[in-house]
């Protein structure tokens, strides 16, 4: 699978401003310089074919930082679930950059740039990943919803008859939506072989996701009848397909923990974000419909 990704500029070092030694002149000078320096650089783009692999030990690392990334410093134990989506490798995969030159001196021809996969929660009930991630969304929830959703929520968590799979579908940001095609088709086909063969990972009957958004920090946008309603844009833009057929959603703030929605210095079309986290409970009936919007707006 190939794609166009773009190089952005994150930090761009000392402000001449802050120098004594610095006069007008050179500070304008400078910030000419630094302007089409950085313009050059966001708008250079490179053409990178990916490949989608089978997860294995090796992606220890790369699996965990983009866990982390979309957890910041909730408690989660990330080691755990990243140990847990290596041994259940028959469900899901890594996407790692393809024929990396092995000259190359930037780039590590077993980075991870994203992964996609399911853990059935409700089979690991009592592990400690899958409690902590039930204790986070149940008290998110309970201060970003209401009362009936934060009892419904806890009871669909509980219910043993029911299982509920977390999806996890990470990666970096520079990564385009196109790749979410192939590798949502490679999970749903992989989930129905496991379901053939009674693995847990295929007896799911929700889908429980945590995606990374944000709004404009400074704007409301108006709705029908004057009252304001707030815009959430998806960090992952396929991700409001999923939201579009969930049954029950809310987001929660994560401004304390995070410098901004992208975890670096980004903002979108030069507006500042305040980044969120959106959880969402989809059927699991309701990925069929899902796959279809997929594959109208993200077929290359």
């Amino acid at each position: 699978m190939a794609s166009s990704a773009k190089k952005r500029a994150v930090g761009l070092g000392e402000n001449p401003e802050d120098s004594d030694n610095s006069s007008d002149e050179n500070v304008e000078d400078d910030d000419d310089s630094r302007d089409e320096d950085s313009e050059e650089e966001i708008n250079e783009e490179v053409m990178v074919d990916f490949e989608a692999h089978t997860i294995s030990h090796s992606d220890f690392n790369g699996i965990k930082k983009l866990l982390q990334q979309l957890f910041l410093k909730a408690h989660v134990n990330t080691s755990e679930m990243t140990d847990i989506i290596i041994q259940q490798n028959h469900v899901g995969s890594v996407v790692k950059q393809a024929d990396v030159p092995e000259d190359s001196d930037d780039d590590d021809p077993n980075e991870v740039f994203g992964f996609i996969t399911m853990l059935n929660l409700t089979e690991r009930k009592g592990v400690q990943f899958v409690e902590e991630v039930k204790e986070l969304i149940l008290d998110q929830c309970e201060k970003n919803s209401t009362h009936s959703s934060t009892v419904q929520l806890e009871q669909i968590l509980e219910d043993t008859s029911k299982p509920v799979g977390f999806l996890l579908s990470e990666r970096f940001i520079n990564v385009p939506p196109q790749i979410a095609l192939p590798l949502h088709k490679q999970l749903q086909e992989e989930l129905a072989e496991a379901q053939t063969t009674n693995k847990p990972s295929g007896r799911c009957h929700y889908c429980l996701m945590i995606s990374k958004t944000c709004k404009e920090a400074t704007k409301s946008i108006p709705a029908r009848g004057g009252a304001p309603k707030e815009e959430y844009i998806f960090v992952n833009a396929e991700e409001e397909f999923f939201y579009e057929q969930a049954i029950m959603k809310f987001h929660y703030s994560v401004q304390e923990e995070a410098d901004s929605c992208l975890s670096g210095r980004w903002s979108f079309d030069d507006v500042p974000m305040k980044p969120f986290r959106t959880v969402m409970l989809i059927p699991a009936d309701r990925m069929p419909a899902i796959m279809d919007k997929l594959k109208e707006y993200l077929t290359v």
